[in-house]
């Protein structure tokens, strides 16, 4: 997709890292230090209880099954007898199921839900509707957004981001079609990955932090799923909530009246609030374009001034947005007219930016910044992390 420009630099890296991943696992398992199979445990402060050699564990380095439990880290199943664990869902007590394991070094927490990576292969003879975890395409596009997207939690958070067996766009564009948003499609396989990582890192390595979570896209579409479901189920976790991002995707009004408990954010430093916009041109705004991450009744905030109403915010007021420069291969923080104005009737942000419109025009309309949600508001969004952030520490 555009936004990952440096495609080709990261599927390289990804597939360096799956192969650091893969002689990891070899050297585990061909460790004999009678620590062997206890390195894959994990403190409270966030590292891995590593053996003198590196290893994680003891795991077979061609498959990753783990030599006592005949677990496949990537993949959640059991070799034994054909069992299964619960759900099938990865074993997030591995570091390689973890694109993002920070050490501990702040007050609050983030956890981060990537947007849809698994996008041409899906569309491959006989792809999966989920993509395996170690998925090259989904890999590479993961580690991409951390960079464009997850790293604005990192001066406020430490930023937790889970690999997950995410809905393909190929996939998710069917049930969307049927069904008019693409729960269904999260419900199993993705939510079950999820829920997993979550309970692992509630129970493993909160210890009691406020938490943000956060996402975009497909990863939004899953904060809003998990805000009406798992948070529901666990109002203990949601009393520590800072905020959700959920961005790239619509929540609506129908959604806060179905579940009372969901507030949606009124200013830039209200806490234990929903923050969501779908980024638009003019072109998507006036034709009414089909954009399948805008649901009927959805509702954005502006992130320049943090109003819901049609107040025009002037590109002056961002204070940097990220934007690639193809000469040094990397992207920095740059002017290029982010504005912002909410459109009510239609519940997105619209903005003159000078800025590519996001390809795939049958999911997202003729001119959707969807891609650039984060980007084109960067140093705004880190910005009011900061504030919400302090803002509920102040209030403890």
């Amino acid at each position: 997709m555009r936004r990952r420009f440096l495609a080709l630099t990261m599927l390289g890296a990804a597939l360096f890292g799956m192969a650091a991943i893969s002689g990891m696992m070899e050297t585990a398992a061909n460790d004999k230090d009678s620590a062997d199979g206890e390195g894959g445990k994990t403190d409270k402060g966030g590292k891995a209880d590593k053996d003198s050699k590196g290893g994680k564990g003891s795991k077979d380095g061609k498959t990753g099954k783990d030599s006592k439990t005949g677990k496949d880290s990537r993949t959640g199943k059991d070799s034994a007898a054909g069992k299964k664990t619960k759900s099938d869902a990865p074993d997030y007590s591995r570091q390689e199921c973890w694109l993002k394991f920070p050490e501990i070094t702040r007050d609050v927490d983030a956890f981060y839900i990537y947007s849809t990576a698994y996008v041409e292969s899906s569309y491959e003879e006989g792809a999966p509707d989920y993509a395996p975890l170690d998925n090259p395409e989904m890999v590479a596009g993961a580690q991409d957004e951390y960079v464009t997207n997850a790293s604005v939690f990192e001066d406020s958070a430490n930023v937790f981001v889970p690999y997950y067996r995410q809905a393909g766009i190929r996939f998710a564009g069917e049930i969307a079609a049927r069904t008019g948003d693409i729960d269904a499609a999260l419900s199993g396989v993705s939510c079950d990955d999820i829920t997993a990582a979550l309970d692992y890192y509630f129970d493993n390595y909160n210890n009691g932090r406020p938490f943000i979570i956060a996402g975009h896209s497909q990863g939004s579409a899953m904060v809003r799923y998990l805000l009406k479901n798992y948070f529901k189920e666990h109002p203990d976790y949601y009393e520590r909530m800072v905020a959700a991002y959920a961005i790239g995707y619509s929540i609506t009004r129908d959604d806060l009246a179905a579940y009372p408990y969901l507030k949606f954010a009124a200013g830039e430093s209200d806490t234990g609030v929903i923050i969501s916009w779908n980024t638009e041109g003019r072109q998507n705004v006036e034709e009414n374009a089909h954009n399948a991450v805008v649901l009927p009744d959805a509702i954005s905030i502006n992130p320049l001034n943090w109003r819901l109403d049609d107040t025009y915010a002037p590109a002056s007021e961002n204070l940097g947005s990220l934007v690639p420069n193809m000469e040094l291969m990397k992207y920095e923080i740059g002017d290029i007219g982010a504005d912002a104005q909410i459109v009510p009737g239609r519940g997105v942000v619209l903005t003159n930016a000078n800025g590519e419109p996001a390809p795939l025009t049958d999911f997202f309309g003729p001119q959707s910044f969807h891609e650039d949600d984060y980007t084109l508001y960067y140093n705004n969004i880190k910005d009011n992390v900061a504030k919400r952030v302090a803002a509920y520490l102040a209030s403890r």
